[in-house]
């Protein structure tokens, strides 16, 4: 059973539509959902969490409908946003003292080891902490709980890179040796290329990449030419660099005459794909 399967998700609105967004994530897995701004990673996200509703589609959480069990299944859900906002002037003890009451399964023992391994005072306020502390006081609400399903939605935005690097370590241990899912929006590509398993990619409402990351990079080749590009169809998502131009290739589309072929990033596979 999919921890989060999701079947032909539809919603419109006057500017935008998301279309028949269908896909499933595997139990002890990170699954990267990448898109570009506008491209339905925040409504498709928000139709998950039941903050919006869709207008046609399934959304189960371990094999329960969303719609029907939402209750239930939010008590196996953790959300934890690079935006988070508290009550600024509120101390985290007050914030967790309200927060626990909304769980069953709360445990004080998790929550206590995990303020002390992010060095969390409870006596400070939101409004004393870095942004990387309040993406970690997020994630230990949401761990205290026993959630087994985390959506995080930019946590590493705004983010100093060894901060970064930190989260995304404690990402993989929760993983390995805990069994967590983790669906993981981001804009940073990189980080995805250092923890995740799955890649998610939507454009323009619909999905148009659900397989594993490794899978997902391999199919693709960097092409760079030193002068114009030449007219050829096998060639994606063209535009000029300081040095002439480049191009993105299928692996299976290879040679390129004339042009010098390396490896795509994660990064350059998007901006070329953005591009068609």
């Amino acid at each position: 059973m999919a921890v989060l399967s999701v079947k032909g998700l539809c919603k419109k609105y006057k500017a935008f539509e998301l279309k028949n967004v269908s896909f499933e994530l595997r139990r002890g897995t990170i699954t990267g959902f990448i898109g570009r701004n506008g491209a339905g990673k925040t409504t498709t996200l928000k139709a998950l969490l039941h903050f919006i509703h869709p207008d046609s589609g399934e959304i189960r959480f371990f094999g329960q409908d969303i719609a029907e069990h939402e209750l239930a299944v939010k008590q196996k859900l953790g959300f934890v946003s690079g935006g988070a906002d508290y009550y600024p002037m509120k101390k985290l003890k007050a914030i967790t003292d309200v927060t626990k009451r909304f769980y069953g399964e709360w445990d004080d023992g998790v929550y206590r080891r995990y303020m002390k391994l992010f060095g969390l005072d409870e006596t400070k306020t939101p409004k004393q902490l870095s942004e990387g502390m309040k993406v970690k006081y997020s994630l230990t609400l949401a761990l205290s709980h026993h959630a087994e399903l985390l959506i995080f939605d930019e946590p590493t935005s705004g983010l100093d890179p060894v901060s970064r690097d930190e989260l995304l370590d404690i990402f993989l241990k929760l993983v390995e040796r805990e069994g967590v899912t983790l669906l993981f929006s981001t804009h940073i590509t990189a980080d995805l290329e250092k923890c995740a398993d799955d890649i998610l990619y939507i454009k323009n409402g619909e999905i148009s990449a659900d397989m594993p990351l490794d899978d997902f990079i391999a199919e693709y080749r960097v092409a760079r030419f030193a002068g114009g590009v030449p007219n050829d169809g096998r060639l994606l998502g063209v535009k000029r660099e300081r040095r002439g131009c480049s191009a993105l290739m299928r692996a299976e589309d290879l040679p390129a005459e004339g042009a010098e072929v390396s490896d795509a990033t994660l990064e350059e596979i998007m901006v070329h794909l953005e591009k068609e």
